[in-house]
């Protein structure tokens, strides 16, 4: 038996519902690495986070943050998988009054934990909600993703300093290493060398995992947790994965889908799910508590 085949699915939906926004919008929009964090996303929403559909604002949720925020077309189909926004709203991505566009712009009435644009600001913000968690004895999670070339930012390693220092247990980032940024190859521009030994020097429990290997992204967010140490998960993957016209090529990290190139896409989707199924459904999840 399959324990996994609900996230699975869920993937699978996420990346035809990223095509179809991004074709439909008729804008460049950030796809490689919104494909790139798709099992992650389909990992937190359908297993790992706790969060109530019909109370967004729920005291005891879980809080996750995109500090890599231009990722959001693998942000906005995982809530809508999990019921968060609409299908109605979802249709708005990118058109002018929408709550829904090219950053995530802060609305917890659609599960939107917070603004972000201007990369390295994540990180902080997720200490600082992780650190009030512990002050008011509140047992919510606060998980957020970054990208490798983020992690260029300065500030990112000055959080991470803070959360190691501070003890933040309560703390899990993830790092969507596709090893490419927009100005091109991520070792190129600032060589991290070992990525995971970095973070280990910061004081932070580190699992790496195969970013789009489902039961592995499970067994590292459910393992048991060092006391007073965040964890990361630095999660290897595939800048455009899924299709593969997009996969490593550097020129789908802000590009605009034609008609030509979006029926390019989804042939290549069904061509890579047709040993599996070809029905795609939404998972439902209830509530996830």
């Amino acid at each position: 038996m399959n324990h996994y085949s609900e996230i699975e699915n869920m993937a699978r939906l996420m990346r035809r519902k990223m095509l179809d926004i991004s074709h439909q919008c008729n804008l460049s929009t950030h796809l490689g690495g919104g494909l790139s964090m798709v099992e992650i996303m389909a990992t937190l929403y359908a297993r790992v986070l706790r969060y109530d559909a019909r109370d967004p604002r729920w005291p005891e949720r879980d809080r996750f943050i995109l500090s890599k925020g231009h990722g959001v077309l693998g942000y906005f189909p995982a809530l809508l998988a999990a019921g968060l926004i609409d299908e109605a709203t979802f249709a708005t991505f990118q058109t002018n009054g929408s709550d829904l566009i090219a950053h995530p712009v802060m609305n917890l009435k659609l599960g939107i934990e917070s603004s972000n644009g201007s990369l390295g600001q994540g990180l902080s913000m997720s200490v600082g909600i992780a650190l009030a968690a512990k002050k008011r004895g509140k047992s919510f999670g606060t998980f957020v993703l970054l990208g490798d070339g983020e992690c260029n930012e300065g500030s990112v390693w000055e959080a991470s300093m803070s959360a190691a220092q501070l003890g933040l247990d309560n703390l899990t980032a993830v790092v969507d290493y596709n090893r490419l940024q927009s100005d091109g190859d991520a070792r190129q521009i600032i060589d991290f060398g070992d990525l995971a030994a970095r973070w280990r020097s910061f004081g932070w429990d580190v699992i790496e995992v195969d970013g789009h290997d489902i039961a592995q992204l499970v067994a590292a967010f459910e393992a048991p947790r060092v006391r007073a140490k965040p964890r990361v998960l630095v999660a290897n993957t595939v800048k455009g994965k899924g299709i593969s016209f997009m996969e490593h090529n550097n020129e789908w990290h802000h590009n605009r889908l034609t008609r030509a190139s979006y029926e390019l896409a989804l042939a290549d989707l069904d061509a890579r799910e047709a040993p599996q199924s070809q029905t795609i459904c939404t998972p439902d999840f209830g509530v996830a508590v």
